[in-house]
């Protein structure tokens, strides 16, 4: 089982995601991304898709045309992990290719 990260930890790993904010219910990170378009919106969101697949760790999402929410967290660990830092950092690195 994975485990949940202390709050120093989360600080730390939050300085090199400045565009994800922590959330309370669930505990975790979001983050809101907008697109140009709808079409440009889902294929960001099929990217992600794939991402969750290869990791087996699934987001929660909502997209409204142009923009897609995403919220990370980790139910096993009941808040914040390192998994769902890996997935904030692999997400990011899709806007930059």
């Amino acid at each position: 089982m994975i485990g949940k990260l202390s709050a120093e930890e989360r600080d730390q790993e939050l300085a090199s995601l400045p565009e994800w904010t922590v959330t309370a219910e669930p505990e975790g990170i979001h983050r809101r991304f907008t697109f140009p378009d709808f079409s440009a919106a889902f294929g960001f969101m099929t990217r992600v898709a794939l991402l969750a697949e290869q990791a087996n760790h699934h987001p929660e999402w909502f997209n409204v045309y142009n923009r897609v929410d995403i919220t990370l967290t980790t139910h096993d660990a009941d808040g914040l992990s390192r998994r769902d830092i890996d997935m904030a950092k692999a997400i990011d690195a899709l806007l930059t290719v």
